[in-house]
């Protein structure tokens, strides 16, 4: 079985946190934006039980880099590891180190060029005005999350209420610097690899063998100790419905008859962005699936969330799989 440490990561840095926020993370709290038996559980993987073993200071490599960094510091939410410095400019402070004790490095989870993973969102490339008009949602509270109480979401509330305008601002213009990248795989397919929950998100079973995959979508690391050690490089693999990605490109151009709103209308002819628009295109289906479920049942209420209750509020779970499909088919 892979050496999986980073899924775990999040769960033992809550120690670190003030004890109120640590007792969200075992559901003891608050309650999340939208009863949990409400969301796709798919979309929401969370194993808050997951074990894995103990970090250490042993070198570790990726491939096409000169860097080693050990799992100590690629389990370190106050760290960003720069696996491939040449393809990113110098990491602001609040990128590569965050702020002690509760801004996280935003590069340690969204990695240094802002790829993220299917457990969270890319930055790279978000326009810097709607980088920083989201991060003031997360702190008014205008931007909530579906479902479970998991560790990102405590820990992206946490940092998003305390990082300063100035903090914010150096990371939105790093991020908005980066060039997105093609880092998942759409495979339509009835059958996938048997899979388990590492945390927060899905990984092939060491046994093997298959299960259906139904209507969901199943995205994984296709290395995952590549990923874990927060490689940007990292690939993905993105199992969805026999049929989807010809049905959500349908309801992306022509809104499929009054189901939705063509998504070119705001996000531009190649759903790369307009102006302060962000581009959906290249982006995680896991993402996608849950910004349009939390976008539908209102735990997204900011400034631009208005706009997009046409797009979501006839939407079924099917056709968010399907647009979610078609989305991270398309080059960013």
């Amino acid at each position: 079985m892979p050496k999986i440490y980073l899924a775990t990561l999040i769960l033992l840095d809550l120690a670190l946190l003030a004890p109120t926020v640590s007792a969200q993370v075992g559901g003891s709290a608050s309650a999340p934006a939208v009863a949990a038996a409400n969301h796709p559980a798919w979309a929401y993987p969370w194993a808050p039980s997951f074990v894995v073993p103990t970090p250490d200071d042993v070198p570790q490599r990726v491939p096409d880099s000169a860097a080693t960094f050990s799992w100590a510091q690629a389990r370190d939410l106050f760290f960003a590891p720069s696996w491939h410095p040449q393809d990113h400019p110098a990491m602001p402070q609040v990128v590569a180190r965050g702020r002690k004790p509760d801004v996280r490095a935003c590069g340690s989870c969204h990695r240094a060029e802002g790829t993220g993973g299917p457990e969270n969102s890319s930055l790279a490339g978000l326009p810097a005005a709607y980088f920083v008009q989201q991060m003031a949602d997360f702190k008014s509270g205008a931007r909530k999350f579906s479902g479970p109480n998991r560790s990102a979401v405590v820990l992206m509330n946490t940092a998003a209420k305390a990082m300063t305008d100035e903090e914010v601002q150096a990371a939105a213009a790093y991020f908005a610097s980066l060039k997105p990248k093609r880092i998942v795989k759409v495979v339509e397919s009835e059958n996938v690899p048997k899979t388990y929950v590492a945390r927060l998100f899905f990984v092939k079973s060491p046994q093997g063998g298959s299960e259906p995959l139904g209507r969901r979508i199943v995205e994984m690391p296709d290395d995952v100790e590549q990923f874990e050690l927060r490689d940007p490089r990292s690939m993905f693999t993105a199992y969805v419905p026999p049929g989807s990605v010809a049905r959500g490109e349908a309801l992306a151009k022509t809104g499929g008859q009054g189901t939705t709103v063509p998504c070119a209308t705001c996000h531009g002819a190649n759903l790369k962005g307009l102006g302060p628009i962000p581009g959906i295109a290249g982006r995680s289906p896991s993402y996608v699936t849950r910004q349009l479920f939390d976008l539908k049942n209102g735990a997204r209420a900011g400034p631009g969330s208005a706009a997009m209750l046409p797009t979501v509020a006839n939407l079924s779970e099917d056709d968010m799989i399907d647009l979610a499909a078609y989305v991270a088919s398309l080059p960013p």
